[in-house]
């Protein structure tokens, strides 16, 4: 169970259910038209997951077999292997302290005639500085893919981060603000590559199962299947909850962004303590809905990472590591192109903190005590 899915989503799928529209149906449509229309773009194309948006993202970028895909290491391991589904190599950037995003400068020195993509990850949440990595990779035929899986309600230079983006992509599983149980979102400029995009979710299929149930009585309605495709599809039971949950969302950025400046209230002995202890803050591009909220630990830190999250956990604070680092991970071990000194260190010395809009401030409270006083 989702605790924070109410009786407005559960009616919302109980619905859909009703109405028997199980699979994929005109609740998917009416979630890609909100959502398109929230973030300011022409097109939304409704999927299974965000891995499976980003699939489809870099198929509509053009990126295939021998192509390089420049990409964060300091990202969801889902990152890197959208790139490896497509055939191509992922290549690993560095990112900024400050924020864990990739940027022009720790992109530039990676690009090669083979490069074909970047994917630009909004980490935890913190928006990207897009223009500066478009400025880089446009003049030079290379697309910059937006990875906003945690980025639902963040914004960059006074928009939703994301719509400005050629192709961006969108999470919806649990631990995100908005969530559908699971699922993701294309989102696109062109009306070409949505409709590609839809077809390969749905096997390639020329008439969408919904199209041809939708037909009238009588009617024959035969598909084609013109290029290799997927199932990528979202169901009309998740796209129901998804619409009521897009409603909610700026009530849910709100609460989080309030108690993330509570914690840096709280933490202010902590963060002033130490040198080179910092609470992930808004860059100045944009703002962070505070998917997740990560405390960094300087070196030297009294308390080690992993036994300060055993301190937390024994008094009774639910915290985890930072994000993790897939150049460290087996599949992608010793594929690094350069040293990540940033991406190390994040990953190394990063926890996130309890920080979800039900949160209560007596709940905070007990996670600031166990901390600081965790740390002597």
């Amino acid at each position: 169970m989702i605790p924070w899915l109410g009786e407005e989503e559960a009616e919302a799928a109980a619905e859909a259910v009703r109405s028997g529209w199980v699979a994929q149906g005109p609740r998917v449509a009416a979630f890609e038209r909100a959502f398109a229309d929230h973030l300011g773009v022409p097109h939304a194309v409704a999927v299974s997951s965000c891995t499976a948006a980003l699939h489809l993202a870099l198929i509509g970028a053009g990126v295939g077999p021998g192509d390089e895909v420049v990409v964060p290491s300091l990202s969801f391991i889902a990152t890197a292997n959208a790139a490896t589904y497509v055939g191509a190599v992922p290549v690993f950037a560095d990112v900024d302290p400050a924020t864990g995003n990739l940027t022009a400068e720790t992109v530039a020195p990676l690009l090669t005639d083979r490069t074909r993509a970047v994917v630009a990850v909004d980490q935890g949440g913190v928006p990207v500085d897009l223009d500066a990595l478009r400025a880089l990779a446009d003049p030079r035929g290379i697309t910059v893919v937006e990875d906003a899986a945690c980025a639902a309600g963040s914004t960059y230079r006074g928009a939703p981060a994301g719509q400005g983006a050629t192709l961006a992509a969108f999470s919806f599983h649990p631990r995100k603000l908005l969530t559908t149980g699971e699922g993701g979102m294309v989102t696109c400029q062109d009306a070409a590559t949505a409709a590609r995009l839809r077809r390969l979710r749905e096997h390639g299929m020329s008439v969408s199962a919904a199209d041809r149930h939708a037909a009238t009585a009588g009617a024959t309605v035969l598909e084609t299947y013109d290029e290799i495709g997927f199932n990528h599809r979202m169901t009309d039971i998740q796209a129901a909850v998804g619409l009521v949950q897009l409603g909610k969302l700026p009530a849910m950025v709100e609460r989080r962004r309030a108690l993330a400046e509570r914690y840096r209230a709280l933490l202010a002995p902590l963060l002033t303590a130490y040198q080179g202890a910092r609470l992930v803050a808004d860059p100045p591009h944009g703002t962070t809905n505070y998917q997740s909220c990560w405390l960094l630990l300087p070196d030297g830190f009294p308390v080690g990472r992993a036994d300060l999250l055993g301190k937390l956990a024994a008094a009774g604070v639910s915290a985890r590591r930072g994000i993790m680092a897939a150049h460290l991970e087996a599949p992608y071990a010793g594929t690094a192109r350069v040293p990540l000194p940033a991406t190390e260190h994040l990953t190394r010395n990063s926890l996130v903190l309890p920080l979800h809009h039900f949160l209560t401030e007596p709940q905070q409270d007990q996670v600031v005590a166990a901390l600081l006083g965790a740390a002597g």
